[in-house]
């Protein structure tokens, strides 16, 4: 019989967003087992390697837009609330610098790929499609400007972008 698992997957995952947030793409399946209290031998026989730690990350990330998303009450605080984490500057660029190699791999592009397609599909719930794509590419690249020249709160600027975004939309709609 096989022994239960002490150690959750979530938690191995939680270091592993830990890590990124401090350290960026640069990381190690050791560190990742360091932050998480944990062999290194524990993280590789549950995720293989760094590349299927991100892919389960990243599919949890699919999951959690898809609660957060739909639990917020209108469409700025689902956007704010999915942005939040990023509102440290170290953190925002770590973050950036992980989307960039996520991108040169097919299989974490494809990934991120559905993310931005279920925040968009959520966030469309709170109002049309073309204001989700809309709003949804607005924060993707105040998150990376901000990254770049994090003047004052990322939070408070995506406030204001998307306040001016949705008074112009409801004065033309």
């Amino acid at each position: 019989m096989a022994r239960p698992r002490s150690i959750s997957d979530e938690r191995l995952l939680t270091a592993l967003a830990t890590v990124i947030n401090t350290q960026g793409p640069g990381f190690t399946v050791a560190d990742v087992a360091a932050e998480a209290g944990v062999s290194v031998g524990t993280v590789a026989q549950r995720f293989g390697s760094k590349h299927g730690l991100l892919k389960a990350l990243s599919q949890q990330a699919l999951r959690q837009v898809r609660d957060q998303v739909r639990a917020a009450p209108d469409i700025r605080t689902a956007i704010l609330d999915t942005y939040r984490a990023l509102d440290d500057p170290a953190t925002a660029a770590n973050n950036l610098g992980q989307l960039a190699s996520d991108l040169a791999d097919p299989e974490l592009r494809a990934l991120l790929g559905e993310f931005y397609a279920v925040l968009e599909a959520e966030l469309a719930v709170h109002g049309s499609p073309q204001l989700a794509r809309i709003l949804s590419s607005l924060a993707n690249g105040t998150a990376i400007a901000w990254s770049v020249d994090p003047r004052g709160s990322l939070l408070d600027r995506l406030a204001e972008d998307i306040d001016a975004v949705l008074k112009g939309w409801q004065h033309n709609g």
